[in-house]
């Protein structure tokens, strides 16, 4: 029973579809990140070294990328809220899971022979994530009016001020 239940929850919690990702590829992560209230999308780009349960709700990949001379390596699991979409931008002739050599390499000994792939695997709607961007985009530019009315209404005050300001210097001028 109470495997059944387990169960059931992590198929609410697993996403519809997502991107076929293996070792070698090279990907384009997008997350979401929130920092305070307010939340935006950043994007991580590099070598996927390894996938884990790739049919499970937990499957997870390690992307590696060197930055400023340094290896950054992220995990990301594949079904989380907060991964918006993965976009295969290469894929990599590799013949093991598990890419850990990388890590010892650097410059040309780092790169992974190309394969041909279909670049229709990228096409995964997921009506859940774009109806949340719409939603965020939505709130933005609602947020961006408030802020707009509100400054004209404060230039308005400060043009009524100065109107007065200016009447008064009349009055006591004549």
């Amino acid at each position: 029973m109470s495997f059944e239940l387990i169960q059931k929850v992590n198929n609410a919690q697993k996403k519809a579809q997502v991107v076929d990702v293996r070792s070698g590829d090279t990907v384009r992560v997008t997350q979401k990140i929130k920092e305070g209230n307010k939340e935006r999308l950043q994007t991580f780009e590099g070598v996927v070294i390894r996938c884990d349960r790739k049919n499970s709700v937990t499957s997870r990949i390690t992307v590696r990328r060197i930055s400023s001379g340094v290896g950054v390596e992220k995990s990301y699991l594949l079904h989380s809220p907060l991964v918006e979409k993965v976009v295969v931008i290469k894929r990599g002739k590799v013949r093991r899971n598990y890419l850990s050599f990388l890590r010892d390499r650097a410059g040309k000994s780092a790169r992974l022979t190309g394969k041909n792939f279909d670049k229709s695997i990228n096409d995964i709607r997921d009506e859940k994530a774009e109806a949340e961007a719409e939603r965020m985009k939505a709130e933005k530019a609602a947020e961006a009016e408030a802020k707009a009315a509100a400054k004209a209404a404060e230039q308005a005050e400060l043009d009524k001020k100065a109107a007065e300001v200016e009447a008064a210097h009349a009055a006591n001028e004549s």
